[in-house]
C-alpha cells in the first residue's frame, strides 16, 4: 500500500523504502500555531467596528421581531459596495481627487457607539417599527374578514330567473302620483340633516326624500289622520318620518329599527293608498291581483299584519274611500276559501307565506301580473330560515318592475348587501344600530341552575303585572311549563311549531284579548308579533342567537311604552353567546351583572377593529365575523350534508 504523504517526498521509491525515511512526530510544548500550518478553514478575519454595530442591530431587531430593518441594512451595504468602487486605489472615477487617508477619516466619523445615535435610541426605533408592524396585521385581518363576507355572500342577484337571464336591470325607481308640499320639496339638504340628526335617523341612497314630522304634511286624507289619531297615533315615529316619504316617492328601501317603532304603518298605510288609487282608475275584476304582496316568516306575522290593514281598509271604507280587498294566504287553512275569495272579487293585498304562496302560484290560482308592490317583512328572518330560494322563486312570476321594501330590526350587513341586488337605487333608514335592543325595554339577568329554572319562573312571573310572555327554545320545554303553570292555578296558553294552526291561532286570540295572563311559547311568536300592553318577557333560555334575544325581548316596551325583560342563564349558555349578551347591555346603558363582566375574550380589543362593531355576518358585538358561531354551525351543516345530498337532481339550470 503506498501512502500519499511519502509520494510527495519520494516519488519512484517503493513504499517500504519510503517509510524508513519518515522521522516520527514529537510532542511540542509550543501552541502558537505558525502561519504556514494555518488552513484557509480556520482563517477568522477581522470585523470591521462598522460591521459589529450592524450585527449588534441586526440581532437585537431580530429579538423585537421586525424586519423592516433588513431592507435598511441592505440599501447601506449597496451604498458601501458603490463608494468602495469610487473610493478604490485612492482614486475618484469622475476626476476628483479622494485619498485613502479621506476614505479611512469618513469611516471613522460613522465608526463609534454615537455615530448613528445610541442603541437605546435606535432600539425605540425599533419600537415604533413594531407598532407600525402591529397596524400591518390589523389591516390583514380586515383583508381575512372581507374574504369570509364574501365568501358566505350569495353571488346571484336576488331577481327573477328571467331577469338574470335577459340582463333586465332597472335604472330608475318607479313613478307615483304622490308629491310632498312645496316648503318641504324645495328644503335645504342641511335642514333635512338637522332633523335627521335630532331623531337619530341615519340614511344612505341617492337623493333621499325629506323627512316630515307629521301626517298632514304627507298630504294623508283627513278621515285617515283621524283613524290613526283615534288609535294613538299622533305623530309619526321616526322610522316613519323618513320612511312614509320615501316609500309613497316610489323609492325601494331597506327599513332597520328597533322592534316596537312603526315599521309595520310604513309599508301598510302606502299600499293601501296605492291601492285605492288603482281601484278609482280602474275596478278590480273578479280573478284579478293582486297589486300589492306582503311576505312574512310565520303564519302569526302574517296573519296579525292582514289584521292591521284589514282594520285599516275598513275605517278608510266607512269614511266613504273605496273598498279595497286583502286576502291572506297561509298555510293550516283551506286553500278553497283563499281560491274563492280571489276568483269571487279579485284582490287588492295578499299577504302570505312563501311556501303557501309558491303552492298557489304553481297551480295558477293566484298570478303576480299586474303586482307592482313588494314587502319582506322580517326580511332578514327569512333568509335565515331557509326561504332565500322560496323568495326567488316568487321573483320570477313577477312580469315587471316593481317596487321593493325589506323591513327587519335585525339586519347583518351580509344580508343588507345581498337584499340591494334586488333594489333599485335603493334608499337605506336606519334609526339605532341594526340588531340593537329597544331603549325602552329594562334588561335583567339571572344565573338560575337547570334544575331551578321552573320554580325560579313563577317567583320572577311576580315581578310585574300580567300580560307576560315566556319564551323558550324547546318544543318540550313550552309544554312542560304550559302544564306547570297551570297546575299553579296559572291562565296560561302555549304555541309552538308542533301544534295545529287551529290551536295556535285560539291562544294568541285568547292572549291578545286579555283573557288569559301568560303566553308560553318558542320563537315563532317572536318576529314581529305585536301584542298590547306586555309588561314582561322571560327568556326561560338564552337563545343561541343573539338576534333572536332581541326579537324576543322587543314584544316589550313597544312604542313609547317600558317593559321588562328577564333572562335565565347557566354554564350550559354558550361563551360566544354570553359575550354578545354583554356588549348588548353595555351598548343599552343596561346594568351588567358581575358574571358577566368578569366574562372577557382574548379577542375583545378587536371588536371596532375596520369601523364597524363586533360581527359582519349575525350582528353579534361580542365576536368579528372570523369567530362567528353561526357561521360556524352554517359551514358545519352544509359540510355534513355534502355527502347525502343529490347534486344531479338539485342541479341549478
Amino acid at each position: 500500500m503506498a501512502y500519499p504523504a511519502c509520494r510527495v517526498v519520494c516519488r519512484g521509491m517503493t513504499a517500504d523504502a519510503c517509510f524508513s525515511f519518515v522521522e516520527p512526530q514529537k510532542r511540542s510544548r509550543d501552541y502558537s500555531p505558525k502561519l504556514s500550518d494555518l488552513s484557509d478553514d480556520d482563517y477568522v478575519p477581522y470585523v470591521p467596528i462598522k460591521e459589529r454595530k450592524k450585527q449588534q442591530l441586526f440581532t437585537l431587531q431580530k429579538m423585537l421581531g421586525n424586519l423592516a430593518y433588513t431592507e435598511e441594512v441592505k440599501d447601506d451595504e449597496a451604498t458601501d459596495s458603490a463608494a468602495s468602487q469610487v473610493n478604490k486605489d485612492g482614486d475618484v472615477d469622475d476626476g476628483g481627487e479622494k485619498s485613502c487617508g479621506a476614505d479611512d477619516d469618513d469611516d471613522l466619523n460613522h465608526a463609534g457607539p454615537h455615530a448613528q445615535g445610541s442603541l437605546f435610541d435606535r432600539m425605540w426605533e425599533l419600537k415604533k417599527k413594531a407598532e407600525e408592524r402591529k397596524e400591518t396585521e390589523r389591516d390583514k385581518k380586515l383583508k381575512v374578514e372581507a374574504k369570509i363576507l364574501e365568501s358566505v355572500a350569495e353571488k346571484t342577484a336576488l331577481m327573477g330567473v328571467a331577469e338574470l337571464a335577459k340582463g333586465i336591470q332597472y335604472d330608475k325607481p318607479i313613478q307615483t302620483g304622490w308629491q310632498p308640499p312645496s316648503y318641504i320639496k324645495n328644503q335645504t339638504e342641511d335642514k333635512s340633516e338637522e332633523i335627521r340628526k335630532k331623531y337619530r335617523i341615519l340614511i344612505d341612497g341617492e337623493e333621499v326624500p325629506a323627512p316630515i314630522r307629521n301626517f298632514v304634511e304627507m298630504r294623508f286624507p283627513t278621515a285617515l289622520v283621524n283613524i290613526l289619531k283615534a288609535r294613538g297615533i299622533v305623530k309619526p315615529t321616526p322610522i316613519q318620518m323618513q320612511g312614509l316619504p320615501a316609500v309613497l316617492s316610489g323609492r325601494d328601501m331597506i327599513g332597520i329599527a328597533f322592534t316596537g317603532s312603526g315599521k309595520t304603518m310604513v309599508f301598510s298605510i302606502p299600499i293601501m293608498m296605492f291601492s285605492m288609487d288603482q281601484e278609482l282608475k280602474i275596478p278590480f275584476m273578479p280573478s284579478e291581483g293582486p297589486y300589492g304582496l306582503i311576505l312574512g316568516p310565520s303564519r302569526e306575522l302574517a296573519r296579525q299584519t292582514h289584521e292591521v290593514i284589514t282594520s285599516l281598509i275598513d275605517s278608510m271604507s266607512k269614511a266613504g274611500f273605496p273598498q279595497v280587498r286583502c286576502s291572506l294566504c297561509i298555510g293550516g287553512t283551506a286553500v278553497k276559501d283563499q281560491a274563492d275569495a280571489f276568483r269571487r272579487t279579485g284582490v287588492h293585498i295578499l299577504v302570505a307565506t312563501p311556501g303557501r304562496l309558491i303552492d298557489l302560484l304553481q297551480r295558477k290560482i293566484f298570478n303576480l301580473e299586474v303586482c307592482r308592490y313588494l314587502v319582506l317583512d322580517e326580511a332578514d328572518r327569512m333568509i335565515d330560515m331557509g326561504f332565500e330560494e322560496e323568495v326567488r322563486t316568487i321573483f320570477s312570476y313577477f312580469k315587471g318592475q316593481r317596487q321593493t321594501l325589506l323591513f327587519s330590526a335585525t339586519m347583518p350587513k351580509k344580508i343588507q348587501n345581498f337584499a340591494k341586488s334586488a333594489l333599485v337605487k335603493p334608499v337605506t333608514v336606519n334609526v339605532g344600530r341594526a340588531g340593537a335592543a329597544s331603549m325602552n325595554v329594562t334588561q335583567e339577568v339571572e344565573y338560575v341552575k337547570h334544575e331551578a329554572k321552573i320554580p325560579h319562573l313563577l317567583q320572577s312571573l311576580q315581578k310585574t303585572a300580567p300580560p307576560v310572555i315566556v319564551f323558550a327554545e324547546r318544543k318540550q320545554d313550552v309544554d312542560a311549563i304550559h302544564e306547570y303553570l297551570l297546575l299553579k292555578g296559572v291562565e296560561a296558553v302555549s304555541i309552538h311549531g308542533g301544534k295545529d294552526q287551529e290551536e295556535r291561532v285560539a291562544a294568541v286570540t285568547e292572549f291578545r284579548a286579555k283573557h288569559r295572563d301568560v303566553l308560553v311559547a318558542t320563537d315563532v311568536a317572536s318576529k314581529g308579533l305585536d301584542f298590547p300592553d306586555i309588561n314582561h318577557v322571560i327568556n326561560y333560555d338564552m337563545p343561541e342567537d343573539i338576534e333572536n334575544y332581541v326579537h324576543r325581548i322587543g314584544r316589550t316596551g313597544r312604542g313609547h311604552q317600558r317593559g321588562l325583560a328577564t333572562t335565565f342563564i347557566n354554564k350550559s349558555v354558550d361563551e360566544s353567546t354570553l359575550l354578545d349578551l354583554k356588549h348588548l347591555l353595555i351598548e343599552a346603558n343596561q346594568r351588567v351583572p358581575e358574571f358577566l363582566v368578569e366574562l372577557a375574550s382574548v379577542t375583545e380589543h378587536e371588536l371596532e377593529m375596520g369601523g364597524e362593531v363586533g360581527c359582519a355576518y349575525c350582528g353579534g358585538l361580542g365576536h368579528r365575523i372570523t369567530h362567528c358561531p353561526k357561521l360556524e354551525a352554517m359551514q358545519n351543516k352544509a359540510a355534513g350534508s355534502l355527502g347525502r345530498k343529490d347534486f344531479l337532481s338539485s342541479a341549478d339550470y
